[in-house]
């Protein structure tokens, strides 16, 4: 995109404002990982810059240091149309984690996981491991459908375009 995507404004609010929003109306405790753009707490994966696996890592650590045990959803800002219903639904879907396919391609950062899984990350990434990939095949989720346009996911001006488009924005 040549720009931080969580920065981009879709209507009156920024990528990462809406993420957060939209988090917030599902799930508690919610925070950012990252530099600060949603108003939420944040924290960074270490170094960072590490990729989304290190960021989950991250999290995950912070939430569980605050007293979170249980499931985590995520959702990264670069997906504009994940809402709320999508989220209650992935939220409420039978397993452990629970990942959406879109296309026959899992989307990792559009996930619920639970604590079991996410104390794997710590040891995939000590292996050099960096994908979210590693962390699917180590972990084997269930998969949910949910509507393919939500998981559209905006990694290129085009895909900015077509979702102000469809947003009306």
């Amino acid at each position: 995109m040549g720009t931080d995507k969580a920065s981009i404004l879709l209507g009156d609010e920024t990528l990462a404002v809406r993420t957060a929003r939209v988090l917030s109306a599902v799930a508690d405790p919610v925070l950012e990982v990252g530099p600060g753009r949603s108003g939420l707490p944040t924290v960074l994966e270490e170094p960072p810059g590490e990729g989304p696996l290190a960021a989950i890592g991250a999290g995950w650590r912070a939430l569980r240091d605050a007293g979170h045990d249980g499931p985590v959803l995520v959702l990264a800002a670069d997906m504009p149309l994940v809402d709320e219903p999508a989220l209650r639904g992935l939220a409420a879907a039978p397993g452990a984690s629970v990942v959406p396919v879109r296309d026959g391609i899992a989307q990792p950062l559009c996930a619920r996981y639970g604590p079991a899984d996410l104390d794997r990350i710590d040891g995939l990434l000590a292996e050099g491991k960096r994908a979210m990939r590693d962390l699917l095949d180590a972990i084997s989720p269930e998969t949910i459908d949910l509507d393919p346009a939500v998981l559209e996911d905006v990694d290129t001006p085009a895909d900015l375009a077509r979702v102000r488009a469809r947003l009306g924005h």
